[in-house]
């Protein structure tokens, strides 16, 4: 029987890379639709920024420090907030994230593929391994994978991100698949820019922050208001999410005109640089 109680409202919910940017936003979110919310980041001291900033709002947070690439942090960070929680969280959200790029594949060092997959991907693989079968106990629930436009724009220099972001939307539509006709919604967000902190937390040059920055200023959205969409979106049992028109103008060329976008970024790309 399919759960008809809105996923996102007054959930036990887990929230990773809750110390800024998207999460912190996931996080202030679910504690305003009267959810206990669980915030985790690789920073203890953000994680409890974000989990007092709910507090103090009269909602109910507990900040905990999880890294997300080692399978035995997210085992604990699951126990952790099932005995604060009183119960398994029936709403996880695999945020944490890292950015690298600005390489060409062949010269971004081998360090930076390996973090970037660590948490990007790893990350979500730990998240989705620890906590999909205790939600299919539960029998209702739901899912969020951060995931981004470049599962599927694959814009050059950005190897590793694209890379991880193309196997955690594999990884998404995969559980969507298992998960179809248990009441557990799975969604998959997959934004372009929004504006967080990313390009200066990441490993990211200079030439190549500088574009990013100055695109996620003049057309990144809100956190708080991809937050709110996506949320709303898991509520429908809706898979993507992609909450801003270039997204949905990026999904539509690559699948009708693939071989001409993908031209077309290699341009883009050659034209941008030139300028700088």
């Amino acid at each position: 029987m399919f759960n008809k109680k809105k996923v996102s409202r007054n959930a036990a919910a887990v929230v990773t890379g809750a110390g800024s940017g998207i999460g912190e936003a996931f996080a202030l979110e679910l504690a305003r639709r009267g959810s206990r919310v669980v915030c985790s980041d690789i920073n203890q001291h953000t994680a409890e920024q974000t989990a007092q900033a709910i507090r103090d709002t009269g909602g109910s947070a507990l900040g905990l420090a999880c890294d997300v690439s080692r399978l035995d942090q997210v085992e604990q960070l699951a126990a952790a907030a099932e005995e604060w929680l009183g119960q398994a969280p029936d709403l996880v959200i695999n945020n944490a994230g890292v950015g690298a790029g600005g390489q060409p594949i062949g010269e971004t060092p081998m360090d930076d593929w390996q973090w970037v997959l660590g948490v990007n991907l790893w990350g979500v693989i730990h998240g989705s391994h620890v906590f999909a079968p205790k939600l299919r106990a539960l029998g209702h629930g739901g899912i969020i994978n951060v995931c981004s436009t470049a599962s599927f724009a694959a814009a050059p220099l950005m190897g590793p991100y694209n890379t991880s972001k193309a196997a955690v939307l594999a990884l998404s539509e995969t559980l969507a698949a298992e998960m179809s006709g248990t009441g557990i919604h799975v969604t998959a967000l997959c934004p372009t820019f929004v504006k967080t902190n990313i390009t200066r937390d990441g490993r990211i040059p200079d030439s190549t922050s500088q574009i990013a920055n100055n695109l996620m200023k003049w057309t990144g959205i809100s956190a708080a208001r991809v937050a709110r969409t996506t949320l709303d979106a898991l509520d429908r049992n809706q898979l993507y999410v992609l909450p801003q028109l270039d997204a949905r103008t990026i999904w539509r060329m690559k699948r009708l005109v693939p071989g001409t976008y993908t031209r077309g970024a290699g341009l883009l790309n050659r034209l941008a640089f030139s300028r700088l």
